[in-house]
């Protein structure tokens, strides 16, 4: 029999006399004796029921009720409310992102859109090449014997073109040593960041001039890069520096006997009657000067730097140049004032470069004498004139019979530095009086540098080399002299 006038502690302890069910919770009235059952907190049912009692409550399924922002799990008489993952909070309230799962979000959005962003970049950039590449006449110069480089591959040559591997620049480009793959060196030719229209013409437009170019006194392309937007010319690498440092920077052993000078003379001078007399069409240098004449590891000349350089035409004597380009000094006085650049030119600036060679002094330096300054030129001239060549010259001859060649060579560079360029011989007649001088040279003559001999170029073979020039010239059926009388462009 149920009692219910008794508290709930004394009807719990009589199993029988207890009115309450499974899951419930037993309250004493407040005013007076009794107690009542009552569900206990997620759970529901009839709380008198003693065989059943109350029943748990599954939350989970009650959501409007129980409310639950992220993954929930029932539980006896109650259940848990986890947020996703990446949010914190407490579940039954709200969620938020945590600042970890923004970061990493962050970080996803981030490579997903470096890796997109990639991806269509190098896309880009690969077509970019493949337009370069057409469109600089790749299609057609693979077909020559120019080596094609890949930009990758320069760039790896030179270490991404770094300043410890560059030879120097110029108006349009910088000039980089590098080391391409066989261990072979060469001299990469990148363009300055100027107007593309100006530097992609100037490279076309000495790409266009060595292609023409086969001689052994010239720096040769050995390949080229149509990849970038403006070609990257790669020519042979010349290890021993230009004339201009061995003459004003270097104490150069080279310099100090003078049938290496006399050698040096004539091999800028072969050079140079090939470009006029044999190149088809004849090509004007346009910028000769001792910084442009390179020195291999055997002391032969290499002309280099075709920036200014222009292919003449035979039916033409000169080009009316839109601005003076060269440097103070060489340019040809004529060219200077009246705008006309012919092959005579190119003489005048020959006639320079060997006072600088003689005088070790530059060509638009001036000396002192008798209180009076005049430009060192003016001083060759009149020395030699005057006979008095050896108040000039920075070395001194072995003999008087050396002393003889000199000034026979000194004659022919006064010839060469005549105001009118109709006077001046042409680079052939040249060429071929130098050799001559050279062959001529008395064997005897003891080197102040027994080394030197061993990189000198025979004598026979320059004068030998000159003749062979003149009866090339004589097969093309053109002489030099046919540019003093053709018309004008």
């Amino acid at each position: 029999m149920v009692e219910w006038d008794v508290t709930c502690g004394k009807a719990s302890s009589n199993k029988s006399g207890y009115a309450c069910g499974n899951n419930t919770d037993c309250n004493d009235f407040t005013n007076g004796p009794g107690y009542r059952c009552l569900c206990k907190p997620g759970y529901n049912g009839n709380p008198y029921n003693r065989s059943h009692g109350c029943q748990d409550i599954n939350e989970c399924k009650e959501p409007e009720v129980y409310p639950c922002h992220g993954k929930c799990r029932n539980k006896l008489g109650n259940y848990t409310c986890d947020c996703p993952f990446g949010m914190r909070g407490d579940g039954k309230v709200s969620c938020q992102i945590s600042h970890l799962a923004m970061l990493v979000a962050a970080v996803i959005v981030a490579f997903f859109f470096i890796t997109i962003s990639a991806l269509v970049f190098n896309t880009w950039r690969r077509r970019s090449k493949q337009r370069n590449f057409k469109r600089n006449g790749g299609e057609l110069l693979k077909h020559h014997r120019v080596q094609i480089f890949t930009e990758a591959e320069l760039a790896k040559a030179t270490n991404n073109y770094n300043d410890s591997n560059k030879l120097g620049e110029g108006g349009f480009g910088s000039v980089y040593r590098g080391r391409i793959v066989g261990e072979t060196m060469v001299a990469v030719k990148k363009p300055k960041d100027v107007h593309e229209s100006l530097v992609k013409g100037n490279f076309q437009h000495e790409l266009e001039i060595v292609m023409q170019i086969n001689h052994k006194n010239v720096v040769r392309l050995h390949g080229i890069c149509l990849e970038t937007r403006i070609p990257l010319l790669v020519y042979e690498y010349i290890s021993n520096g230009t004339l201009f440092q061995h003459i004003h920077q270097n104490a150069s052993n080279i310099l100090r006997s003078w049938k290496n000078r006399l050698r040096i003379a004539t091999e800028v001078a072969l050079a140079l009657a090939y470009m006029h007399s044999c190149a088809e069409p004849p090509i004007i240098h346009g910028d000769i000067k001792s910084v442009n004449i390179l020195l291999d590891q055997n002391h032969s000349v290499k002309v280099s730097d075709f920036g200014t350089s222009v292919l003449i035409s035979p039916e033409h004597s000169h080009i009316i140049a839109t601005e003076i380009r060269g440097t103070l000094g060489y340019i040809d006085p004529e060219y200077l004032t009246t705008g006309m650049l012919t092959i005579k030119s190119d003489v005048y600036s020959f006639g320079a470069v060997v006072v600088e060679l003689l005088t070790g002094k530059k060509p638009a330096s001036f000396i002192t004498k008798s209180g009076e300054s005049i430009n060192i030129i003016h001083y060759f001239i009149s020395s030699v004139k005057d006979k008095k060549l050896s108040n000039v010259i920075n070395f001194e001859a072995a003999s008087e019979d050396e002393m003889e060649r000199v000034g026979m060579a000194a004659e022919i560079t006064v010839k060469c530095l005549d105001q009118s360029g109709a006077k001046r011989p042409v680079m052939m007649e040249v060429a071929e009086q130098l050799a001559r001088i050279n062959q001529d040279l008395d064997s005897s003559i003891v080197e102040e540098n027994i080394e030197e001999t061993e990189s000198e170029v025979d004598e026979e073979s320059l004068y030998s080399h000159a003749t062979s020039t003149t009866t090339m010239m004589s097969q093309h059926g053109r002489s030099d002299s046919f540019y003093l009388t053709s018309s004008s462009i």
